[in-house]
């Protein structure tokens, strides 16, 4: 197989090989290459919001469990992965743009607390489309989100996924194939 070479077409997307449709794609979803998977039934798709949403859909359409499992594989932010430089690609640029990998000693310390409190009390990462942050308001989105009951976070966690995997696919897909609709899940 050859690999897909970015940036990509909807038409691209629609008519390549299983295998490859399923490549181009994963890296989308944090360790989730299955998320693209279930979806190729669903070939051809009109627009690029509808695939997006179909993937979205997949994830949605989890039971409770398999979803805090699948929030599970997102890193932390400015945790100690960041840090290490241990995380996907994706993650790696969007955690940089605010500089968390590089904290000082204070400002970690701080960081790994509120991870620390948020997967005790909600049994996942804290999940927060960086690229739609500062720093400043990174930190007040996490401790506004701690006082959230359970069920609103893991709608929120979706609702963040939904956007940082939006972002993702735009920077893979010709510009010129996107459309502006938004997809909500069902």
């Amino acid at each position: 197989m050859r690999p897909m070479t970015y940036p990509l077409t909807l038409q691209n997307l629609n008519t390549c090989p299983s295998d490859a449709f399923i490549e181009a794609l994963a890296s989308i979803w944090e360790h989730a290459p299955w998320v693209p998977e279930r979806v190729l039934a669903q070939r051809p798709f009109a627009s690029v919001a509808e695939l997006h949403g179909a993937m979205v859909n997949v994830v949605a359409a989890l039971d409770e469990a398999d979803r805090v499992a699948f929030y599970a594989g997102h890193p932390e932010l400015a945790g100690a992965d960041a840090r290490r430089g241990s995380m996907t690609d994706d993650s790696i640029a969007e955690q940089g743009s605010l500089d968390l990998a590089s904290l000082d000693a204070d400002t970690a310390q701080r960081w790994d607390a509120l991870n620390l409190a948020y997967r005790t009390r909600f049994g996942f990462p804290f999940i927060l489309c960086i690229r739609r942050h500062t720093r400043a308001s990174a930190l007040r989105a996490f401790e506004q989100r701690l006082q959230h009951d359970r069920a609103t976070e893991l709608a929120a966690a979706l609702d963040e996924i939904t956007a940082i995997t939006r972002l993702r696919l735009e920077q893979r897909v010709n510009p010129s194939s996107i459309d502006t609709a938004t997809p909500t899940p069902a």
